[in-house]
């Protein structure tokens, strides 16, 4: 899973990971809020390079 990757070398992550489990979260529910994290993040990605992709020629 890409939230285990994610933990492992990202530091931000595995902060809050680290700090999720350190307040009493069980260790699935604290990757699943990671795995959230990440996909929030991915699909902020997609739509800022979606708004900054060159437009195409509109189809006739």
């Amino acid at each position: 899973m890409a939230a285990l990757a994610g933990i492992g070398w990202n530091l931000h992550l595995r902060a809050f990971y680290a700090r999720l489990v350190a307040c009493g979260k069980l260790k699935k529910v604290a990757l699943v809020a990671v795995m959230r994290k990440l996909l929030i993040h991915l699909n902020a990605t997609m739509r800022t390079a979606a708004d900054t992709a060159a437009p195409t020629a509109p189809e006739t």
